[in-house]
């Protein structure tokens, strides 16, 4: 069950990432 957690978290922090890059990116223009 461990995996689970761990799919989870990469997930999530790659979501995460992505959405701050969305965000830096639509304030520049």
């Amino acid at each position: 069950m461990t995996w689970l957690y761990a799919v989870a978290g990469s997930s999530a922090a790659l979501l995460f990432v992505y959405l701050i890059y969305a965000l830096l990116r639509a304030e520049r223009f």
